[in-house]
C-alpha cells in the first residue's frame, strides 16, 4: 500500500484547499472582534481552543487524521469555505473612510507603538498603552483608514502573574514560540525572509521581519532574535518594558529606526507617521534621514519636511514617567548615527531632547524628541490636554499655557472586541449589524427605544454569566495554588447572580488608589455583608516586577479577603490579561476607578463597560471628566486637583462610601412591581446610549483622520513639493528669527481710553527684521472659561527711525486697561508657532 492517492479521488485536494482556507482564517486577528468561525476551532480542539482563543495554536496542533475527518463532512468544508468569503467580501466592501473622503490622496498612516493588545493570542501588551494602538488598528479595519502598525514581536512580552499561597504576587515570562503565534515571517519576492540590518557603534543588529493581519489592515513587527547577533542582543526584544536602561534604549532604537527602515524595505512611503507615545520617536530621524538621502537635503530641513507629516500622541500624566536616557548612553548608542546618517553633531542630537539644549548634564527625554518632531501633538482626554499643555510648557519659555500647541483626541475603545455576545444582539437588533463602520449619529436614539424589562433581563444574564467563570477561575486559581478541598469546593459556589457586583481591575500603583475602599476595613465590611442588600466585589490587576509599594496594595487585599466573613464577599483573579478583562466587563454591574486627578491620562477600562449595560463609578478624571453625567453613572471627587495629599485620599474614601450606601445599593436594590430597579436601569439606557457612541474607536479614529491624518498629510507633501522648497523656507525663516530676536525691542505704550474703548499706540523697534515676520498682538489673560483675548495690532506707515515702527489697536473698554500688555511674536507663515517659531518677547 502507499499514500498515494487513487485517480479520481479528490479528498486530499480538498483537505489540502480547507487547510489553505483554515490557515487565511486563523492568521487574520479579526477572530478577536468577529466571532464567526470560534465554533470551527472549537470543533477541533475544543480543550486548547478553551484555554488559548488561538486560531493558530489550534491548527498548528490538530492532528492530520481531525482533520481529514472534519473535511470529509461538507457541512464542515461548505462553513470555512463560507466564512472565508464572507471575510473576503468584507474585504473587498466600500469603507467609511473611502465614503466620506473619496477624492482623499492619503498615502498611508504608520502607526509605531511599543506595544499593541489585538488578542490574548499574540501577548505583546501590558495595558492601556497597548489596547489603545490595538483598538486604533482594529477600528482602521472596520472604517477603511489606510494605518499601517509598526511594533515589536517580544519572546516573552509582559509578565504574568501568580498570587502565592501567601497573598503575594510572583512573576514568570512564559516563552513566545512564534510557531505558535498568529503571525508569519515578511517574504521578499523571491522567498527570503526579509532581514534588517542596524550597524550601530561596536556592533551589528540583525532584525526579522513579522507580520500580523488585522482585519483588512498590517501589522509589522520586528524581533531581534536573530541567530546572527551577538547573544546579548538576541535579547533586546526579549521582554516588554523588562531590563535595564540601555536594553530599554536598544528597544526604543530598534522600534523607532529600524521600524522605518522596515516600512522602507517594503516599499511602504507613508505621508504621516503617528507615535504612540514618545517610545518610537527615533522613527523623526530615521524619516528624515531617508528624505536626506532621496532629496540631498541637511538634516534640518528634512526635519522640517517630515515633521509636518508626524503626530505624536502622549499619554503620561506625570513629567517623571517620561523616558529619559543618560547622554552618555545616547553617545554610546546613536553618536555614529548622529555624526555619519544625519550629518550633525551629537551634542545636536541631544538638544532635540532636551528642555535647555545648553544643559550638558540634562538626560534625553523621548517626549521632548517626539514633540520636536511633530507637527501634531495631541493628549488623550481634554483633561489630559491640558495635563500636558503643563508638562511641556518648559519646551515653551514665556508662551501662555493656553498657547502651548498640545490638544487632546480623547480615547475610544473598539466596541466589538469589547461587547458581550448578548450585548452584540441586543446592539444589533435595536441599531443594526454595521452599526461601527459608518456614522454612529442615530445610536443613541436607537438603543433609547429599549425597554426596561429587556435592559434589566440582559444585565440579569451577564451578570449570572460573569458569576459562573468567576467560580472556574477561582477554583483553577485555588487549584494551581495548592489550595485544599474545602477551599476549592466553596470557590466553585461563591458568589451569588442576583447580588450587586462591582469590578475594580486595572494596573496596581499607588497613583490609581487601589486600596482606597480599604481605607475604612470595618465600614467596607458593612457594606459588603448586609444581609438585605449585599455586595460583591471582584479584584484583578498586576504591580510591575519592581514596583514593591504597587505589589504590598495587592498583598493588603489578599489579607483582607482572606477573613471568613470577607471571603465569599471578595475575590482576587489574577493574572489580569485581555480575556478576562472581557469577562469582567461583559458582567460587573459597576466599574470602579480611583485614581488621583489629574493622572489617569484617559483611563479606557470603564469605556469597556458601556456597550454591556455596566455603569462607572469613577474619579472626575481621564475620560470619566468629560463623560460624567448624573443620570449614566457616579462622580467621585470635587473635580479639581489635590496631588497626593494625604489627607484628600480620606475626604475622598468617605465619599466613596456615602455614593455606595445612599446611592449606588439602594438604587439596584430598589424594585417595582415588576421586580425592576426602573431608576437603575434608566441609567444603564442613557450610559449606553450617551456615552457608548461618544467613547467607541469608531468616534476617535474618524477624529484622527480627519483632524490630524488628513490634513498632515497635505502638509507633508506641500513641503516636500519641489525640492523641499517650503522646509528650506521655514528654515531660512526660523534662522533668521532666532539672529535677529534678542535685539527687538518694545516701547511705553500710548494709551486713550473713554467707555466705549481703549486705543493703543506702541513703539516697536525690529532693527533689520523684515516687519512681515513680526506680528505685534495686544494680549489679556482668560477671565473664567474664555480663551486669552488676542488682538493683532496694526503697523502704521513707514518706521519713525530707522527699524521703529508704530503699530496700533482699539479694543472695547469691557475690561480694564490694567489687562492688558503688548507682546511680539513671529507671524503668520508656513512655520508652525510656536512648534518651530518659539520666540516671543512681552512689554511687561
Amino acid at each position: 500500500m502507499t499514500d498515494q492517492a487513487p485517480a479520481g479521488d479528490t479528498e486530499p485536494v480538498a483537505r489540502a484547499i480547507g487547510v489553505d482556507l483554515l490557515s487565511e482564517l486563523a492568521l487574520d486577528l479579526r477572530s478577536a472582534w468577529n466571532h464567526a468561525a470560534d465554533t470551527v476551532w472549537q470543533q477541533l480542539e475544543p480543550e486548547l481552543w478553551g484555554s488559548t482563543h488561538n486560531p493558530w495554536a489550534v491548527l498548528q496542533t490538530v492532528s492530520r487524521e481531525k482533520l481529514r475527518r472534519a473535511f470529509a463532512d461538507d457541512a464542515f468544508f461548505k462553513r470555512v469555505s463560507g466564512l472565508v468569503e464572507a471575510r473576503r467580501a468584507e474585504a473587498a466592501s466600500s469603507k467609511w473612510f473611502a465614503r466620506a473622503h473619496p477624492d482623499a490622496t492619503l498615502n498611508g498612516v504608520a502607526y509605531f507603538s511599543m506595544e499593541f493588545m489585538l488578542s490574548e493570542a499574540l501577548p505583546i501588551y501590558s495595558g492601556g498603552l497597548g489596547n489603545v494602538a490595538g483598538d486604533q488598528l482594529k477600528a482602521a479595519s472596520d472604517l477603511g483608514v489606510p494605518v499601517i502598525g509598526v511594533g515589536l514581536l517580544y519572546q516573552q512580552g509582559y509578565f504574568r502573574q501568580v498570587i502565592d499561597e501567601n497573598g503575594a504576587q510572583e512573576a514568570i515570562l512564559p516563552y513566545n514560540d512564534p510557531g505558535q503565534l498568529p503571525i508569519s515571517p515578511v517574504r521578499q519576492a523571491d522567498g527570503e525572509w526579509l532581514r534588517l540590518k542596524l550597524d550601530l557603534p561596536g556592533y551589528l543588529i540583525w532584525l526579522r521581519a513579522w507580520q500580523a493581519r488585522v482585519g483588512n489592515r498590517m501589522l509589522y513587527l520586528l524581533d531581534s532574535n536573530d541567530l546572527a547577533n551577538f547573544p546579548p542582543y538576541r535579547g533586546i526584544t526579549g521582554e516588554l518594558y523588562g531590563g535595564g536602561p540601555y536594553m530599554r534604549l536598544l528597544q526604543e532604537v530598534v522600534l523607532g529606526i529600524g521600524g522605518w527602515r522596515l516600512l522602507t524595505a517594503l516599499g511602504i512611503a507613508p505621508d504621516v507617521c503617528h507615535l504612540n507615545e514618545g517610545h518610537a520617536a527615533f522613527a523623526v530621524l530615521e524619516r528624515a534621514r531617508t528624505l536626506m538621502k532621496a532629496s540631498n537635503q541637511p538634516f534640518e530641513t528634512a526635519l522640517a519636511a517630515t515633521r509636518a507629516g508626524n503626530l505624536f500622541t502622549t499619554h503620561t500624566a506625570v513629567a517623571a514617567a517620561f523616558d529619559r536616557f543618560a547622554p552618555a548612553l545616547i553617545a554610546r548608542c546613536l553618536g555614529g548615527y548622529a555624526q555619519e546618517e544625519l550629518g550633525i553633531a551629537l551634542e545636536d542630537l541631544l538638544a532635540l531632547g532636551r528642555s535647555n539644549p545648553r544643559d550638558m548634564n540634562e538626560d534625553f527625554n523621548m517626549a521632548y524628541l517626539a514633540l520636536r518632531g511633530s507637527a501634531g501633538v495631541n493628549g488623550v482626554s481634554r483633561l489630559h490636554g491640558e495635563v500636558s499643555r503643563q508638562l511641556f510648557a518648559p519646551l515653551f519659555p514665556r508662551w501662555p499655557l493656553a498657547e502651548i500647541p498640545i490638544g487632546h483626541v480623547t480615547n475610544g475603545v473598539h466596541m466589538p472586541t469589547w461587547d458581550s455576545a448578548a450585548a452584540d444582539d441586543l446592539w444589533t437588533r435595536a441599531t443594526g449589524k454595521s452599526r461601527w463602520q459608518a456614522s454612529v449619529d442615530t445610536l443613541e436614539d436607537d438603543i433609547r427605544k429599549l425597554g426596561d424589562t429587556h435592559l434589566w433581563e440582559f444585565r440579569a444574564a451577564a451578570r449570572a454569566g460573569l458569576v459562573a467563570q468567576v467560580r472556574e477561575r477561582l477554583a483553577a486559581q485555588l487549584t494551581a495554588a495548592g489550595g485544599t478541598a474545602d477551599a476549592i469546593e466553596q470557590a466553585r459556589r461563591i458568589f451569588d447572580p442576583n447580588t450587586l457586583t462591582l469590578g475594580f481591575a486595572r494596573r496596581f500603583a499607588t497613583y490609581k488608589r487601589p486600596n482606597l475602599l480599604l481605607r475604612d476595613p470595618q465600614r467596607l465590611t458593612r457594606l459588603l455583608c448586609d444581609r438585605d442588600r449585599p455586595v460583591q466585589l471582584i479584584l484583578a490587576g498586576k504591580a510591575h516586577p519592581a514596583d514593591t509599594a504597587g505589589q504590598a496594595l495587592i498583598h493588603e487585599w489578599m489579607e483582607f479577603i482572606r477573613q471568613p466573613d470577607i471571603g465569599p464577599h471578595v475575590v482576587f483573579l489574577s493574572d489580569y490579561d485581555m480575556h478576562l478583562t472581557q469577562e469582567l466587563v461583559h458582567g460587573v454591574d459597576v466599574w470602579l476607578n480611583t485614581p488621583r486627578r489629574p493622572w489617569e491620562a484617559s483611563g479606557t477600562s470603564g469605556m469597556k463597560v458601556l456597550v454591556n449595560g455596566g455603569l462607572n463609578l469613577s474619579e472626575l478624571d481621564g475620560w470619566w471628566a468629560e463623560a460624567y453625567e448624573p443620570e449614566a453613572g457616579w462622580a467621585l471627587g470635587d473635580g479639581l486637583d489635590h496631588g497626593g495629599d494625604p489627607t484628600w485620599d480620606a475626604v475622598e474614601a468617605e465619599s466613596l462610601y456615602d455614593i455606595l450606601e445612599r446611592q449606588v445599593v439602594p438604587d439596584f436594590y430598589a424594585r417595582d412591581d415588576d421586580g425592576i430597579p426602573a431608576a437603575w436601569v434608566g441609567r444603564i439606557r442613557e450610559s449606553m446610549a450617551r456615552l457608548t457612541p461618544r467613547f467607541s474607536t469608531n468616534r476617535s479614529l474618524r477624529q484622527y483622520a480627519e483632524d490630524h491624518y488628513l490634513p498632515a498629510a497635505a502638509a507633508y507633501r506641500a513641503r516636500v513639493a519641489d525640492d523641499c522648497a517650503v522646509a528650506r523656507g521655514v528654515v531660512a525663516r526660523t534662522r533668521t528669527l532666532e539672529r535677529a530676536w534678542p535685539a527687538l525691542r518694545i516701547g511705553e505704550p500710548d494709551i486713550e481710553t473713554n467707555d466705549e474703548y481703549h486705543a493703543f499706540k506702541v513703539q516697536v523697534f525690529l532693527g533689520g527684521l523684515n516687519p512681515d515676520m513680526i506680528s505685534v498682538e495686544l494680549y489679556a489673560n482668560a477671565v473664567a472659561d474664555q480663551l486669552p483675548a488676542i488682538q493683532p495690532m496694526s503697523r502704521l506707515g513707514s518706521p519713525v527711525v530707522d527699524g521703529t515702527y508704530i503699530y496700533a489697536v482699539s479694543v472695547s473698554a469691557t475690561r480694564p486697561v490694567s489687562d492688558y500688555t503688548v507682546r511680539l511674536v513671529p507671524g503668520r507663515s508656513a512655520a508652525i508657532r510656536p512648534l518651530e517659531s518659539r520666540q516671543i518677547r512681552w512689554q511687561r
